[in-house]
């Protein structure tokens, strides 16, 4: 594996009508090609701040991120999956997923829908591409939600807390599925979660955050057994993992 982003030293701070909000004090991590990165840290720390400034939406007050070894973000690289599907109920699933296509109007944009309708067929949604969202099971919603952000071949996908408006058993169901479409389709990703069990589920890493100004507590590598996240689950490290992430997060001294 080889590098794809990094963060060097990146300090951001915000105002508000009344103040100068320092949020993120000398971050550092690197995620790897193909890599399943989560982060967790305390409410408010700044994890979605930190999502923003690796998409390039907003820019760190001091320090560098690098993506791909350049100190600069290529939108066209980057895929975002947010907390709510944004599904648009007047258009059918196919033409969904073909947004960002539509828009971006890519020179090869032939071999990307041809892309997007090999993607249709290997996750079981063909049958449905006629059909509007509001048809589809909250869990086959984020499929088709994840389908059209890896419709456009990002090279990294930022994932904002894609599965807490489910329910507890889809949202089970649902990590099965993102994470195994993500590692069949050889992609890297950034998870932003408040869920310990979902983090150490899903993820070859976790960078655990302090509270605001927030910085790098820990880095853990679960590197636990199983083939999915539900059987991940059952290891008997989790237990174990889970403990020592909650009281990192718990216990700020």
């Amino acid at each position: 594996m080889n590098e794809i982003l990094k963060f060097k030293d990146v300090k951001y701070f915000y105002q508000t009508k009344t103040d100068e909000i320092f949020a993120l004090n000398n971050i550092n991590f690197q995620i790897e090609r193909e890599e399943f990165v989560s982060i967790v840290g305390p409410s408010g720390c700044g994890k979605t701040t930190l999502l923003s400034l690796t998409a390039g939406l907003l820019k760190p007050s001091s320090g560098e991120i690098l993506f791909e070894e350049q100190n600069k973000t290529d939108p066209s690289k980057i895929g975002y999956m947010f907390q709510r599907d944004y599904l648009f109920d007047w258009r059918s699933v196919w033409k969904n997923i073909t947004l960002g296509i539509e828009i971006q109007k890519p020179k090869d944009k032939e071999e990307k829908l041809a892309k997007a309708d090999e993607l249709l067929k290997k996750y079981g949604l063909y049958s449905f591409k006629d059909l509007k969202p509001r048809s589809l099971s909250g869990g086959m919603r984020q499929r088709v939600a994840l389908i059209r952000t890896l419709a456009v071949e990002p090279e990294l996908l930022l994932l904002d807390e894609p599965f807490s408006a489910l329910d507890f058993q889809t949202r089970i169901e649902v990590c099965d599925d993102v994470y195994s479409i993500i590692k069949n389709e050889h992609k890297t990703a950034l998870l932003v979660t408040h869920d310990i069990s979902e983090a150490l589920s899903m993820s070859d890493k976790i960078i655990v955050l302090s509270s605001r100004p927030a910085s790098v507590k820990d880095v853990i590598y679960p590197n636990l057994s199983g083939k999915t996240p539900l059987e991940k689950r059952e290891s008997t490290k989790f237990p174990t993992l889970f403990n020592k992430i909650w009281s990192e997060l718990t216990n700020e001294k």
